[in-house]
């Protein structure tokens, strides 16, 4: 199995004067395709709008600078807009299942920044999210015959020709200081349902000097499940280390800060990435590889998502880990002494997920 499973950039998908939509082509990561999964980051300038739009992905935004209002549509949400209008911040997790209609506002005096990780099973493009858009330039409705339009909103030939023709932006617009005081304020109780703040929840596992990793699962926030992804977090600190581990699902891997160094290890014991990673590079681990992420001295900060809220990980160190069995077995499975093995289950049982730096003599 040959593929480049190197970090990656994003490419530049479109710009104007509201902000910029990034995305991770397939054509650049072929693991995207391979391992089904897809990626796309968002900067939105303070008054900065997204037209209405759905996509052929399951994916979950996680705001990594500001914070903005949401209109999203989702099922089981009662409203008489027939969408929510929630507030997101930074730290926030926003699962979108696929074909909800969103669109997004900065209300906020800085730039909003939102990383989407996604499940591309069903998508379109292998490794691509596909959005749709609802008005604009390129809007579903603009795309119509004016008389379907008419007909539909039971308006005249003329009003169906100035509802679907005014827009001419496609994507992202900047609102006017008048516009922007027409946007009403989030609805909290809304928010509160939705959405879950990765930042504020307790950590799974926290070890001093060493760092800490966070996992939101669908079995605890609803609509999590809905969309079938599991999120984590994991920030570790200068030159501590992540244990080894594999998942059953693919893993795709967003660097939101800080720099380190990434192996993983695929079919046969092979090595396939041992490579240097910095902020803003996205990265994927095929399933049932094994991964280590290791911090330079600054720190590293990653969010990551599986593709499924059932996935099994597999720990190989720590004492949750594998390896752990009855001592004759793991002796034979390591060829080494009985001495050897002892001290290694030893430190297995005081071992940690997250492992802090230390000097080894």
């Amino acid at each position: 199995m040959n593929m480049d499973l190197s970090p990656k950039f994003p490419a530049r998908f479109t710009e104007t004067e509201a902000g910029v939509y990034y995305h991770w082509a397939a054509a650049d990561s072929q693991v995207l395709g391979e391992a089904k999964v897809a990626a796309g980051k968002l900067v939105l300038k303070p008054q900065g709008f997204v037209l209405p739009h759905y996509a052929d992905c399951s994916k979950v935004g996680y705001v990594l600078e500001g914070k903005c209002g949401v209109a999203l549509t989702v099922p089981g949400i009662n409203t008489k807009e027939n969408m929510g209008y929630i507030g997101v911040k930074k730290g926030d997790v926003l699962p979108i299942p696929c074909g909800s209609v969103s669109s997004w506002y900065n209300y906020g005096d800085s730039d909003v920044v939102i990383i989407f990780m996604a499940d591309a099973t069903k998508a379109y493009i292998a490794g691509e999210i596909t959005y749709f858009l609802l008005t604009g330039q390129q809007g579903h409705l603009r795309a119509f015959s004016p008389e379907f339009i008419a007909k539909t909103y039971q308006i005249n030939a003329d009003k169906a020709k100035n509802l679907v023709g005014s827009q001419k932006s496609v994507l992202l617009i900047k609102l006017s200081e008048e516009e922007a005081r027409k946007i009403p304020n989030p609805n909290e109780e809304v928010s509160n349902i939705l959405v879950h703040n990765m930042d504020a929840s307790q950590p799974d596992v926290e070890v001093d000097n060493g760092g800490k990793l966070t996992t939101i699962k669908g079995t605890e926030f609803p609509l999590l499940e809905q969309v079938g992804i599991d999120v984590s977090r994991l920030v570790l600190e200068s030159c501590a280390t992540r244990a080894p581990s594999y998942a059953t699902e693919p893993q795709v891997c967003y660097i939101a800060k800080g720099s380190g160094e990434v192996q993983i290890v695929g079919i046969n014991g092979k090595l396939v990435l041992n490579t240097k990673v910095e902020t803003g590079q996205l990265f994927v681990v095929p399933k049932l590889f094994a991964v280590v992420v290791s911090a330079d001295e600054q720190g590293i900060e990653l969010v990551s998502i599986v593709t499924s809220t059932r996935a099994a990980v597999g720990e190989i160190g720590s004492k949750n880990s594998v390896l752990k069995t009855i001592p004759s077995i793991l002796q034979m499975s390591f060829n080494v002494s009985q001495e050897s093995t002892q001290h290694f289950l030893q430190m297995l049982e005081t071992g940690t997920i997250v492992v802090p730096a230390m000097n080894l003599y």
